[in-house]
C-alpha cells in the first residue's frame, strides 16, 4: 500500500474517531517532522496510536571525492501501543512499527574545474552526463521508546506529551548511475564500474543511519 493511501486511510480514522468515546487526536512536531495521530484507549493502562508524519529535508553531502545535492522526503506512518506501568502516571513505554517511506534523491555536482573524480579516476562532467542516485530504507521499521502524557487521562480538553525513542530502518539501499554518457562504449563501461564503487561507498556511509532517533512533542485533544 502506498504512503498516500495509508495517509488517506488514517485521515478517515481521524475523522471518524472524533465521534467515538475514549478517543483523542494529537498534532506532533519533532525529528519525524510534522505529524498527526489518532489516540484510542484499550484499557486504563493501554492506549493505541495511529499516525502520519512528514519531513522535507534538502542538504548537501560529501562522499569520497563527490558532493551530492540530496532532496529528502521523510514520510512515515506509525502504529504504536502505549503502556502506562503505574495507574494515574503520565509515563509510558511505547512499542510499535513504522511504515518507512523515506527516500533521498541524489544529484552529484562536478567540482569547480567541471570534473568528477570517481574511484580516483578523473572524468569531465560533459562526458559523464548526469550522475543521479536514490537512497531509501526498509519499509517495516520496529520502534521502541518512552514518553510522557496521556491524551485520554483527563476530561475533554487539551494536554501535552512527548516521545523519546528510535526505530530500526536497517542498511540503506542505494542506487547510483550515470545518465547520458557521451563517450565511446569502452570508457562508458569503465565509468559504470567506477560509479559502482562510489555507489558502494555511499551505501556504506548512509548505513550509519540504521537507527533513526525519534524525539517529538505533541499537543493532544480528547473528545
Amino acid at each position: 500500500m502506498s504512503y498516500q493511501r495509508l495517509s488517506l486511510a488514517l485521515a478517515c480514522l481521524l475523522a471518524t474517531g472524533a465521534t467515538q468515546a475514549q478517543t483523542g487526536v494529537s498534532a506532533d512536531l519533532g525529528t519525524t517532522g510534522v505529524g498527526a495521530h489518532l489516540v484510542f484507549g484499550f484499557s486504563p493502562s493501554l492506549n493505541g496510536r495511529l499516525g502520519v508524519n512528514y519531513f522535507k529535508h534538502d542538504f548537501t553531502k560529501r562522499s569520497g571525492r563527490l558532493e551530492y545535492d540530496l532532496d529528502g522526503k521523510l514520510q512515515t506512518v506509525d502504529a504504536l501501543l502505549d503502556w502506562y506501568p503505574r495507574a494515574g502516571s503520565s509515563f509510558r513505554i511505547t512499542g510499535g512499527v513504522f511504515y518507512n517511506d523515506t527516500r533521498f534523491d541524489a544529484l552529484a555536482t562536478p567540482d569547480l574545474n567541471g570534473t568528477f573524480r570517481l574511484n580516483e579516476r578523473l572524468y569531465n562532467a560533459a562526458d559523464v552526463g548526469v550522475l543521479v542516485g536514490k537512497v531509501d530504507f526498509r519499509k517495516a521499521a520496529p520502534y521502541i521508546g518512552i514518553g510522557w502524557g496521556n491524551a485520554l487521562s483527563s476530561e475533554r480538553g487539551w494536554s501535552f506529551g512527548g516521545d523519546l525513542g528510535a526505530f530500526y530502518q536497517g542498511k540503506a539501499r542505494v542506487s547510483l548511475r550515470s545518465v547520458n554518457c557521451t563517450v565511446q562504449s569502452a570508457l562508458c563501461n569503465q565509468l559504470a564500474s567506477d560509479v559502482a564503487v562510489e555507489e558502494a561507498r555511499l551505501a556504506d556511509e548512509a548505513s550509519d543511519y540504521k537507527v533513526y532517533p525519534v524525539l517529538r512533542a505533541s499537543l493532544s485533544y480528547r473528545f
